[in-house]
């Protein structure tokens, strides 16, 4: 009997990432970092693996992260490490171990890169997925809270999404989420037999997570929930109101959603999401607030921060759920074309000198028939093909052919980029 051979596939929840999608990625990065980088966002690069007790305690030891989803795995040294589920904890982290507290405060940093869940995989959730983040670490302001939405707001916006919507809450910090938390058992105790069998272990664990549960049964009950705004302190209401105000003076469009709690435990004050409005089904695609106790968590000082994480995949299945092309980089619009050994050698060094001088090429350097380069060059989109044959290669010289009409020149190496700028400046 035969043995079934095994398929040869990724693990489950996670995927490749085909060149299509690879643009899509690119555009979206390097608008984020443009737009980190004019704010005065640093770029940071976290490992991919951390001790896993930097996440427990921040995240949340009852939070579905910790429970069911981290990657954990003993080393042969004998320490327990994780694949980083989230971007913050290793922010703090770095903050600390580098001493950011005697750079100038505060410290902004963008990052960008792959983080690691074992959820189950549907839309919008992968057990590999990639994330860029802001981060404003040392400034209790809500000026920062509006900063880091604004710029996702404006990063969807770029993007091509003139729709976005902001859904953004406060659930207070340590003085006042007490007596919501009292409360809020109190309510839930009464409706116990009610609520699913995740909700009745969040009744004991993390009561506020009950607002986030998406079972139907639970949505239910939630409208006659206390909610958090009603107990919130002088501080908290006067921070939240200056958020609010700040997001108005930008004309950034949110509503106020009390049942927004985000699910780990180092949150406090402003929480806020944003969704594609147009979309048929509510995914957040991106996602953040306030950690002022995220330090404190990690058994340091206390250290106000704010921050959020835009989910790439998620932004990358909108845009092309809607039918948006990714603004893709410049196109090469210059080909080379070789016939010979001789006029090969030649483009190989040809490509580098163009680069040099800022004109953008490509080649296909192992194709050898005339008619084959110039259909790549003709699909490819080239404005001017560059034919080097033999004659061309011994004399020095290049013939400089117009793709469009089809007439050509001979040019002598030495007046080719000049030839070349000349000829593109007309071409705009």
């Amino acid at each position: 009997m035969k043995e079934k051979k095994e398929s040869v596939r990724s693990p489950r929840g996670m995927h490749d990432m085909l060149p299509a999608d690879v643009v899509y990625y690119n555009a979206l990065v390097a608008r984020a970092r443009e737009i980190a980088d004019y704010h005065g966002f640093l770029e940071i690069k976290t490992p991919h693996v951390e001790h896993a007790e930097l996440f427990l305690r921040p995240l949340g030891e009852t939070s579905d992260v910790v429970q069911k989803e981290m990657y954990t795995f003993r080393t042969k040294g004998g320490d327990t490490l994780a694949l980083r589920p989230e971007g913050t904890a290793p922010m703090m982290r770095s903050y600390i171990e580098h001493g950011m507290a005697s750079w100038p405060q505060p410290v902004k940093l963008f990052y960008e890169g792959a983080f690691f869940r074992h959820e189950n995989p549907q839309r919008g959730r992968l057990r590999e997925f990639h994330q860029c983040g802001f981060e404003v670490l040392g400034d209790a302001d809500a000026i920062s809270d509006a900063v880091i939405i604004k710029l996702c707001f404006v990063l969807l916006s770029e993007i091509g999404f003139h729709d976005a919507l902001v859904h953004i809450n406060s659930i207070g910090d340590r003085e006042c989420r007490p007596r919501h938390r009292r409360d809020l058992v109190a309510y839930y105790r009464k409706k116990f037999n009610y609520l699913c069998k995740d909700c009745k272990r969040r009744l004991k664990e993390n009561p506020l997570r009950l607002l986030d549960c998406k079972q139907e049964s639970c949505m239910e009950l939630r409208a006659q929930a206390p909610q958090m705004v009603e107990y919130l302190c002088d501080d908290c209401k006067a921070h939240f109101k200056n958020v609010l105000e700040l997001l108005d003076e930008a004309n950034i469009p949110y509503t106020l959603d009390h049942y927004l709690v985000r699910g780990f435990d180092y949150y406090s004050r402003t929480v806020f999401e944003m969704f594609i409005a147009e979309s048929a089904e509510s995914v957040a695609v991106a996602g953040g607030g306030r950690y002022d106790d995220l330090m404190i968590l990690l058994g340091q000082r206390s250290l106000p921060a704010t921050g959020c994480a835009v989910g790439i995949e998620r932004v990358i299945s909108e845009m092309k759920r809607l039918g948006m092309e990714p603004k893709e980089a410049a196109k090469a619009k210059i080909f080379l074309v070789h016939i010979g050994p001789a006029a090969k050698k030649k483009s190989f060094v040809l490509m580098d000198v163009l680069r040099r001088a800022g004109i953008r090429a490509n080649a296909s350097l192992s194709r050898d028939n005339l008619k084959t380069q110039l259909n790549i060059a003709a699909k490819v989109g080239a404005l001017f093909a560059l034919i080097i044959g033999q004659k061309e290669a011994m004399d020095h010289t290049v013939i400089v052919r117009d793709m469009n009409e089809g007439v050509q020149e001979t040019v002598t190496e030495e007046k080719l980029i000049e030839k070349l700028k000349a000829k593109l400046k007309t071409k705009k």
